[in-house]
């Protein structure tokens, strides 16, 4: 029999998880036995230390449901969520770049026809987006569909609002037979992530700034081509450089231009000032 110490238990956690039999489980779970371990040892974790972190866990998940979800955004600010879409999209450079797909999408949203305005009326400077989805070589991208999602004019996205039962700012678009699109919007603002939770909590104890960039949330998935989930940021927004999230990519930034009353890129007219965005979505092949 084979009693337990302290310098042994890696190797006997690591024999009994290596019975998995699916190799790519056995591969993984024995890998996060031996880096746990290494951890615990390298900090000198305190049981007081690991009740804490066991209780934070336990926070974290009672938090969490069908809106919210507090161990996407513990992923996002550790950095983990941008590190993992990196290594898994390791596109072509004339590609669309990836980013991550944050804590706030909500399946399901309304399809809207070229131009609808997936803002309904909520207040805010309209923002047109518009522009193209093609392949790497320039071919038009016909019947793609472009979900979109988004803050609201005071930084708040749907899923943080229990009150609300209806789809808000967010929709879906599919491209011409040109790959064109257009959007209605509101113009989004830079926020703070959730501070009321478990994730807030950690963030509160150090110098991190806790706020995201004025963006606009895209997630295409085209067949014969690889999934893209992708951000556009506001050119000269303020948070570009410290995005709580690791999220924020050069070729994703964009000019937000002002635009007088008149003719709209959906072939309408506004009656107030308004500001104008293009974007031509690149996807590479699957």
């Amino acid at each position: 029999m084979k009693l337990v110490t302290e310098e042994n238990i890696t190797d006997l956690a690591v024999e009994r998880w290596s019975t998995a039999r699916d190799p790519r489980t056995r591969e993984v779970l024995t890998a996060l036995v031996r880096h746990l371990h290494d951890f615990a040892r390298e900090v000198r974790l305190t049981e007081a230390e690991w009740m804490a972190a066991m209780q934070w866990l336990t926070a974290t998940g009672q938090i969490s449901d069908e809106k919210r979800e507090e161990f996407i955004l513990a992923s996002d600010v550790l950095g983990l969520s941008m590190l993992v879409v990196q290594m898994n999209n390791r596109l072509d450079p004339s590609a669309t770049p990836a980013t991550v797909l944050g804590p706030f999408h909500i399946d399901g949203s309304p399809e809207l026809d070229f131009g609808g305005d997936m803002s309904d009326g909520l207040p805010g400077t309209p923002l047109y987006i518009s522009g193209s989805v093609t392949a790497l070589d320039g071919t038009p991208v016909g019947g793609a569909v472009l979900d979109v999602w988004q803050s609201d004019a005071d930084g708040v996205y749907e899923a943080q609002l229990p009150e609300i039962d209806e789809a808000r700012l967010r929709a879906k678009y599919t491209t011409r037979a040109d790959g064109s699109y257009c959007l209605r919007t509101i113009a989004p603002k830079g926020y703070a992530i959730p501070m009321d939770g478990p994730v807030g909590d950690l963030i509160g104890r150090t110098e991190i700034s806790h706020f995201r960039p004025a963006h606009v949330h895209f997630l295409l998935a085209v067949d014969g081509y690889a999934p893209l989930i992708t951000h556009l940021f506001e050119e000269g927004a303020e948070f570009l450089d410290s995005d709580v999230v690791f999220g924020t990519k050069q070729e994703l930034v964009v000019a937000f231009e002002e635009r007088e009353p008149g003719p709209t890129p959906d072939g309408g007219k506004s009656d107030v000032p308004w500001l104008e965005a293009r974007y031509d979505f690149r996807l590479q092949p699957a």
